[in-house]
C-alpha cells in the first residue's frame, strides 16, 4: 500500500537574541522596534505560514559580571508584540513562550484568551520552565523551585488554565426579551482549584475565545519533557533537524501518544532549522561558510568556551589551540542565565570530546567552536532546500520546520519567494489559506479539557 503524501508544516522563529544572528550584516536591522517584527510577520504570511514564534528571556544572561553580547538590545514582552502583530495579520498564527515557573495561571490564561480574542483564533504557548535562582531573583519566588519539580508545577499550570479557559463554555450569557438585557448565568467563569502548588477560586472574566484555549507547544528534549509532550501538547519544537535524528526523535514521541488515548497525528513534531540560501548549491556552500565565520566571532569563540571550562580564558587566543587545563567542575560562576550557559552533564568529559575532535583536524578554538554550536540545517539552491524539506518530511523526520533565519527582519524573504513556490508545486504545502485559527492551519482536533472524562482516561491509563 502506498504510503500518503502529507502535507508539511512551516512557520518562522523571530532570530533574536541568539547565536544564529549575524549582527554585522549591513542588512541587519533592529531587534526591538515593530517594524522589524510587522516585516517579519508579513513575510511569513505572504508564505502562507503557519505561524510565527517569538521566544522570551526574562532576565538579560551575563558573562563575568557583564551582559552577554547578545542580549544588550534587550528583550520587549512577548505579549505586547504578538498583539501588536494581530493588528498587521490576518492568518498568520502567534506563539509565544511564557513561563510556567515564574507566572500565574490566572494571569497567563486571561492573556492568552484575550490574544486568543484579539487574533480570531490565532494564538499558540510555548509551555517553558526555568529552575536557575539567577532567573529567580527577578521574581519573588527566585530560586525556589528544585530542578526536578519543574515539570510537576509546570504540568498542574497547564492543566488549571484549561479549567480557567473551560470555565466559559460559550452558553451563559442569554438574551432577555422582556427587557432587551443580556444576562449572564451567575456561575459563568466560576472556578476553584487547589493542589500542592495553586490555590486559587473565583470567576475567570474573559468569555471563551475562538479556539477555546490556545495551540500548547512545549520544548523539552529531556525524558521528562517529551512524556509532557505526548501527554499534553499539540506541538513539540524539537532541536533534531537532521535526517536519523530527526527519524528517531519522531519514532519515540510519537510512540509515547497511545497511553494517553492519542492518536498520531494529534501531536505534530516541528524541528528548529536555520537556512543558507544562493542559487547554486555550491555558492550556498561558501555562503554557509561566511556567515558562520560571522556567527561566531574570536570574542565570541572565547565566551562560548568559558561556559564549559567556568573559568576566565580571555588570556586564550581564539587561533589557537584549547586550554590544557580542566573545566571546573561545579556551579557555573562565569556565565550567569539559563539561556546562555549550555548544560553539559559532565564537563570534564565533553572537554576531552573537544580536545579529541580538535587534536584529529587540527582546530583552533574559534574553528571547534564553529563546529560544536551547531551548523545550518538547509543549505543549498532554492530546489535542493525544497527537495531535501519534503524528504525529510515524507520520511517521518517532522512534520515540517520552525525557520530561523540569520539576518532580521528580512532574512525570510528569500525562503518565501523562492522556496515556498516549488513546495507548492510539488503540492505539499498550501496556496493559500483553507481557516482562520490556527488550530486549523495545523489540522489539530479540539483536544478534551482537563478534568473531562476523555482527559481523565488517558492520564489513568498512563499511570
Amino acid at each position: 500500500m502506498t504510503k500518503p503524501v502529507k502535507q508539511l508544516h512551516l512557520a518562522a522563529h523571530f532570530p533574536g537574541v541568539n547565536n544564529t544572528t549575524v549582527w554585522s550584516d549591513p542588512r541587519a536591522g533592529s531587534h526591538i522596534e515593530f517594524g522589524s517584527f510587522a516585516h517579519f510577520a508579513r513575510a511569513a504570511e505572504r508564505a502562507k505560514f503557519d505561524f510565527l514564534f517569538l521566544a522570551e528571556g526574562l532576565r538579560l544572561r551575563e558573562q563575568k559580571g557583564r551582559i552577554y553580547d547578545l542580549d544588550v538590545v534587550g528583550r520587549p514582552d512577548t505579549f505586547t508584540i504578538l498583539a501588536a502583530l494581530a493588528a498587521v495579520t490576518d492568518r498568520l498564527g502567534l506563539a509565544g513562550t511564557i513561563n510556567s515557573t515564574f507566572n500565574e495561571p490566572y494571569e497567563v490564561a486571561r492573556q492568552f484568551a484575550s490574544l486568543d480574542h484579539l487574533s480570531g483564533g490565532r494564538a499558540a504557548w510555548n509551555v517553558v520552565t526555568s529552575w536557575d535562582a539567577f532567573t529567580g531573583e527577578n521574581f519573588r519566588r527566585g530560586g525556589f523551585l528544585p530542578r526536578e519539580q519543574r515539570y510537576e508545577r509546570a504540568r498542574t499550570f497547564l492543566h488549571t488554565t484549561w479549567e480557567l479557559f473551560e470555565s466559559w463554555r460559550g452558553d451563559e450569557i442569554v438574551a432577555d426579551k422582556a427587557s432587551g438585557e443580556f444576562l449572564a448565568h451567575p456561575d459563568v467563569g466560576r472556578f476553584s482549584h487547589v493542589d500542592a502548588h495553586f490555590d486559587i477560586a473565583g470567576q475567570f472574566d474573559v468569555p471563551r475565545s475562538p479556539q477555546g484555549r490556545p495551540v500548547i507547544f512545549q520544548a523539552g528534549d529531556s525524558d521528562e519533557g517529551r512524556e509532557f509532550a505526548a501527554a499534553d501538547a499539540d506541538a513539540i519544537f524539537s532541536r533534531h533537524s537532521t535526517l536519523d535524528a530527526g527519524r528517531a526523535f519522531y519514532a519515540d514521541v510519537k510512540g509515547r501518544l497511545a497511553k494517553y488515548g492519542r492518536s498520531p497525528d494529534e501531536l505534530l513534531i516541528l524541528p528548529a532549522a536555520t537556512f543558507v540560501l544562493a542559487d547554486t548549491d555550491a555558492a550556498a556552500a561558501e555562503l554557509a561558510h561566511e556567515v558562520r565565520l560571522q556567527q561566531v566571532s574570536g570574542a565570541t569563540a572565547i565566551a562560548f568556551l568559558e561556559q564549559l571550562w567556568n573559568r576566565d580564558l580571555s588570556g586564550y587566543d581564539p587561533d589557537g589551540p584549547l586550554p590544557d587545563v580542566d573545566p571546573v567542575v561545579g556551579e557555573n560562576t562565569t556565565a550567569r542565565g539559563r539561556a546562555s550557559v549550555r548544560m553539559y552533564s559532565d564537563p570534564l568529559a565533553t572537554a576531552r570530546d573537544w580536545r579529541d575532535r580538535a587534536a584529529a583536524k587540527n582546530l583552533s578554538i574559534r574553528e571547534l567552536i564553529i563546529e560544536v554550536t551547531g551548523r545550518q540545517s538547509f543549505v543549498g539552491s532554492p530546489a535542493t532546500i525544497a527537495a531535501t524539506i519534503n524528504e525529510y518530511v515524507q520520511a517521518d523526520a517532522s512534520d515540517g520546520y520552525i525557520l530561523v533565519p540569520h539576518l532580521t527582519p528580512g532574512g525570510l524573504d528569500s525562503f518565501a519567494d523562492k522556496v515556498v513556490p516549488l513546495l507548492q508545486e510539488r503540492g505539499v504545502f498550501r496556496t493559500d489559506y483553507a481557516g482562520r485559527t490556527l488550530r486549523e492551519h495545523l489540522g489539530l482536533p479540539l483536544r478534551p479539557p482537563a478534568g473531562s472524562r476523555a482527559h481523565a482516561a488517558g492520564a489513568r491509563a498512563a499511570s
